[in-house]
């Protein structure tokens, strides 16, 4: 039997490199389909049977080096159609042993070192989630599956393989649990890089990415709780100069120099002026500004009009 030499740890380095581009050819032109885990059998009526496993494809082998990413040079893409996500189970949560492949540790992609965590218990993350398309499909994964596009797997950096985790869309409250099956995404800023259907799952193919949490899943473990989708982000406090602004009268239009809008801009801009109302006063007297009878007003125009000679009037 043929033993693989090291560098095929990393084979997929999958990850990730960059959002796949729209197709370049219908997915009848690739073989398979989702893996066997990925089959639905009790989805419902017409899913049975409907996607085939996933073979490998030679033609993906080699093109790359150690540390590097596979075809860099090459875009990915994703098929015409849209999977039936509805005919694809989520993986079961199942003890799967450690992988002899694709949990080398520490290991070094582009420059960067990572350490593979001995254990997933407790991972909880979030960031941003990208996806992988046909470029991979049929490529073997790090720890030596076959990539599929249709089924719910993913690339992570540091979970050990396989593992599981529900990734759930922070922005729709969408999610899906997926295998843990490759190493990656390696861009900055990237926590998880998800299946084409995965994506599609959550939502995120249209953008190419999106806002997740993972969280790693134990077997036997209480099902995750479904995180909501972000809420709308509270009002900010009212500063104590927002309150002294508030509580002034309404400006007169005739004998206002500065709106109440003004006031407020200025409340927020300078927050080091906003302590109390001492610095307020200091700053209407730096404005040439008074409050005269509940109004803002030009200082020089108030006293101007307690003593007419100033003007020129008789």
């Amino acid at each position: 039997m043929k033993r693989w030499p090291l560098p095929l740890l990393l084979l997929a380095l999958a990850a990730c490199g960059t959002t796949p581009k729209k197709p370049a050819r219908p997915a009848a032109a690739q073989a398979g389909g989702p893996g066997a885990s990925a089959l639905a059998a009790a989805a419902g009526d017409g899913c049975a049977g409907r996607y085939a496993p996933a073979q490998e494809d030679p033609s993906t082998r080699g093109d790359y080096t150690r540390g590097g990413l596979y075809k860099p040079g090459v875009a990915d893409s994703t098929p015409e159609h849209v999977p039936d996500i509805d005919c694809i189970a989520e993986p079961a949560v199942v003890d799967a042993p450690r992988s002899p492949f694709g949990n080398r540790t520490p290991y070094t992609v582009l420059g960067k070192t990572y350490r593979v965590l001995d254990r997933p218990d407790g991972y909880v993350e979030r960031g941003t989630a990208s996806y992988y398309g046909q470029k991979f499909h049929g490529r073997l994964t790090s720890n030596r599956e076959v990539y599929d596009m249709y089924a719910f797997t993913a690339a992570h950096k540091t979970l050990p393989l396989p593992s599981f985790a529900r990734v759930t869309n922070l922005d729709n409250g969408k999610s899906v649990v997926v295998r843990i099956n490759d190493r990656g995404p390696f861009h900055d800023g990237r926590v998880i890089d998800l299946s084409y259907a995965a994506a599609v799952k959550l939502g995120i193919v249209a953008r190419g990415t999106g806002n997740v949490e993972v969280r790693a899943l134990i077997p036997g473990e209480a099902p995750a709780v479904a995180v909501a989708a972000n809420p709308a982000p509270p009002a900010p406090a009212a500063s104590a100069m927002d309150k002294l602004v508030d509580g002034l009268p309404p400006v007169a239009a005739a004998t206002a120099a500065v709106p109440a809008s003004n006031l407020r801009y200025y409340a927020r801009s300078k927050p080091e002026h906003a302590s109390g109302a001492d610095d307020f006063d200091a700053w209407l007297r730096a404005q040439d500004l008074q409050i005269v009878g509940g109004k803002v007003v030009r200082a020089s125009s108030a006293a101007e009009g307690a003593n007419p000679a100033a003007t020129g009037a008789a």
